[in-house]
């Protein structure tokens, strides 16, 4: 199956560095398949809350994967996300959360920092929505952020956010993106492109603030301030 142009830039972003990858929610499997066809020498891990996709997917997993010795090792947990079992497995763990709200991630995020603060646990997020106050949260618990990128999908934005626990040796992050805003290629068609990828979604950010601003029911201007000084 061809993954979508956001799942594709989480996948290219994962390195041959951990020994355990959690895709979570991970829906049909898609994302963590990519990963076994890459064989990165980590056992993938395959986590969604839904009985009935987990079971079909494990049925899939095991025709298309078979387990053998030499071979990266998968295994599927119909579990919350927030109650993920690391301590159950030995090593440096990568966890990927994909396609639900900046809330929902802060939630999970807060109960797998709460129970595994002296694990090596790398994040690479790309939530739906709520990009702000998931950055605020990341500030909040000192992790660092090891790098940052904006896709473009279907007239959607995204911003996918990789991060590390553990702030040493990385870099700050900011509640509004730093690099995500800079074009990322030296072909002059892809660095135009991403450059007006990134002043859209600017703007549509801005916008969806402002909006918030004249209802009166929050008060965002502290927020709209921090995007009118990125610069692209």
């Amino acid at each position: 199956m061809k993954l979508s142009k956001r799942l594709k830039q989480i996948e290219q972003m994962v390195t041959a560095e951990y020994d355990h990858i959690w895709d979570c929610c991970c829906d049909h499997g898609f994302l963590g398949a990519a990963l076994l066809s890459r064989d990165l020498g980590a056992d993938i891990h395959f986590v969604d809350i839904v009985p009935e996709l987990m079971a079909q997917l494990e049925n899939k997993l095991e025709k298309f994967y078979p387990h053998s010795a030499d071979k990266t090792r998968w295994k599927t947990h119909c579990i919350d996300v927030a109650k993920l079992p690391l301590m159950q497995y030995e090593g440096k763990h990568l966890v990927i959360i994909a396609g639900v709200g900046g809330d929902l991630m802060m939630e999970f995020i807060n109960g797998i920092y709460a129970q595994h603060q002296d694990v090596d646990i790398d994040f690479l997020l790309c939530p739906v929505h709520h990009q702000f106050a998931l950055r605020q949260r990341l500030i909040e618990l000192d992790f660092g952020l090891k790098n940052e990128v904006l896709v473009e999908e279907n007239k959607r934005f995204y911003e996918v956010i990789y991060v590390s626990s553990k702030r040493k040796e990385n870099k700050a992050i900011s509640p509004v993106g730093d690099s995500l805003w800079q074009a990322g290629s030296d072909e002059q068609d892809d660095s135009e492109h991403q450059k007006r990828i990134a002043k859209q979604y600017l703007n549509k950010t801005l916008s969806h603030y402002q909006r918030i601003q004249l209802g009166n029911s929050h008060k965002v201007q502290h927020i709209i301030d921090a995007y009118n000084k990125v610069n692209i």
